[in-house]
C-alpha cells in the first residue's frame, strides 16, 4: 500500500469499522440458511429466503441512488448501521421468548436487505470521498483483503457458537457489529460532506433513471451489467448448495460447514492483497476474465469433488475469483462515474442484478433439490465459463478500459 494511504487517518479508521462489521455478516451469511435449515430441513426454503433478500435489494435499490447522492452520505450509513443492529437482535430475542419463528427470518430478511442495500451503495461512495482516485484499486484491495479475513474467521465461529449455544444467537452477534461500524463512521468526516450536486435540477423520474442512462449508453458498462446479471442469476444460490452439499448429502456437522467457508475466504484474502499489483502488471480484461474463468472451473469441479478437504481446496480459488472479479468490477465504477452520479449508477447497476439474483436462487435451489447438489454445482461452472467466453469478446477484455467516450454528455 502506498504511504499516503497508509497514513489516511480517516480511510484506515473507515477500513477498522468495516472489517469488525463483516466478521459480523459472515456469521448472519452462515448462521440465517442454517436456521431456516434446521427449521424446515428443505433447500427450496433456503432459496425463498435467499430470494427474499433479493427483493429487498432490489426494492431499496431503486430508491437508494437518489438518495445517497443528495444526503449526507455518512449519516445515512450511520442509520443504517443502527437500523440493522435493531432488527437483526429481533431473531434471537424472538427465538428466546417465542421458539422458532420462520415468518421473523423472512421479515428481518427483507428489511435487513433493504438497509445493507443503501448502506453498501453510501460504502461504494465513500471510498472515493476518502481516497484519492490512483488511490482506488489500492483502497479497495486493502478492503477486501480484510474482508475476506472477516469471511475466513466468521464462518469458523459462526459454526462453532451455533453448534454450541443454537443458531439464532449467532446473529446476534451480527446485530452487534453493526453497532461498531455505526461507532467507526460517527469518528470520521468525509472530504465531501454530501455528494457534488448537478447545476441543473432533476425531476424525480429522471433522477431515478440517471443511473440506468449511464450504464446502458456506455457500451463498456452495458456489457458488464449484463455479465452480472448473468452471474447473479446462476451463482446467487451457491451459498446454500454449498451448505445443503456438505451438511445434508456428505452428513457433516455444522463446524464443518463453517470450516469450508472458512478456508474458502483464504482466497478472496490473496486476491484483496495482490490485486493492484496484479493489475498493473496484467490490466483489466485478462485478470477480470480469469477471475471468471477460476471461479467456473473450481465450481465445476466442486460438483465432482468426493471430500471435503477437496471442496475446501477448490472453494478458495472459486473465492480467489469471485473476488477478484467483483473488486475490479467496483472499482471500474468508482474510476469512471462522475462523483454526483455514483450513488444512482452504483444503485442501478445492483437493482438490475438483483432481478436475476432471487429468480436464480429459486430456480438453483429447486433444481438442485430435483436433480442433486454436486449437478447444481456443476452446471452453475459451465455457465460462468461460457460468461467468461462472452467477456472475452467484449469492451471489458482491454487493459484500461474506458467509456469516456460513450458516456452520455448530459449525464457527465
Amino acid at each position: 500500500m502506498s504511504s499516503s494511504l497508509a497514513g489516511n487517518r480517516e480511510f484506515n479508521l473507515f477500513w477498522a469499522g468495516q472489517t469488525l462489521s463483516a466478521l459480523g455478516d459472515a456469521f448472519g451469511m452462515i448462521a440465517i440458511p442454517l436456521l431456516v435449515l434446521e427449521a424446515t430441513g428443505s433447500l427450496t426454503m433456503m432459496g425463498v429466503v435467499t430470494a427474499l433478500h433479493g427483493v429487498g435489494s432490489l426494492i431499496a435499490g431503486i430508491i437508494g441512488g437518489p438518495i445517497v447522492d443528495r444526503a449526507d452520505r455518512r449519516k445515512l450509513m450511520i442509520r443504517c448501521d443502527l437500523g440493522r443492529f435493531l432488527l437483526y437482535l429481533v431473531i434471537p430475542f424472538g427465538w428466546l421468548l417465542f421458539g422458532p419463528q420462520l415468518w421473523l427470518v423472512f421479515v428481518v430478511t427483507l428489511l435487513g436487505a433493504g438497509l445493507q442495500m443503501v448502506f453498501g451503495i453510501g460504502y461504494i461512495t465513500a471510498v472515493t470521498n476518502l481516497v484519492d482516485r490512483g488511490q482506488i484499486t489500492d483502497a479497495n484491495g486493502r478492503l477486501g483483503a480484510s474482508y475476506a479475513v472477516a469471511f475466513t474467521l466468521g464462518p469458523l465461529l459462526a459454526g462453532v457458537m451455533a453448534e454450541r449455544f443454537g443458531t439464532a444467537y449467532a446473529i446476534g452477534v451480527d446485530a452487534f457489529t453493526f453497532l461498531i461500524s455505526a461507532l467507526s463512521l460517527s469518528m470520521i468526516r468525509f472530504r465531501r460532506a454530501a455528494a457534488d450536486r448537478p447545476a441543473v435540477s432533476e425531476g424525480r423520474k429522471q433522477e431515478l433513471l440517471a443511473g440506468v442512462k449511464f450504464l446502458f449508453a456506455s457500451p463498456l458498462f452495458r456489457w458488464l451489467t449484463f455479465i452480472t446479471g448473468g452471474i447473479a442469476f446462476f451463482s446467487t444460490g451457491i451459498y446454500d448448495l454449498l451448505i445443503y452439499y456438505v451438511k445434508e448429502d456428505l452428513s457433516q456437522p455444522t463446524q464443518v460447514v463453517g470450516l469450508v467457508f472458512g478456508v474458502s475466504s483464504i482466497g478472496a484474502v490473496v486476491s484483496g492483497v495482490l490485486l493492484a499489483r496484479l493489475r498493473r502488471s496484467l490490466g483489466y480484461g485478462v485478470l477480470y476474465i480469469g477471475g471468471l474463468i477460476l471461479q467456473g472451473v473450481a465450481l465445476l469441479l466442486i460438483g465432482v469433488a468426493p471430500a471435503v478437504a477437496i471442496i475446501s481446496v477448490l472453494a478458495t480459488f472459486s473465492a480467489f475469483g469471485e473476488a477478484t472479479r467483483g473488486t475490479l468490477t467496483m472499482t471500474l465504477r468508482q474510476e469512471l462515474t462522475p462523483d454526483h452520479l455514483l450513488g444512482r449508477v452504483t444503485a442501478a447497476f445492483w437493482t438490475i442484478f438483483s432481478v436475476p439474483g432471487p429468480l436464480g436462487a429459486l430456480v438453483l435451489t429447486q433444481f438442485g433439490e430435483r436433480v442433486g447438489t454436486p449437478v447444481a454445482l456443476s452446471v452453475v461452472g459451465a455457465f460462468v465459463l461460457l460468461l467468461g467466453a462472452f467477456a472475452w469478446f467484449s469492451p471489458m477484455n482491454a487493459r484500461s478500459p474506458s467509456n469516456a467516450e460513450s458516456a452520455p454528455r448530459s449525464a457527465a
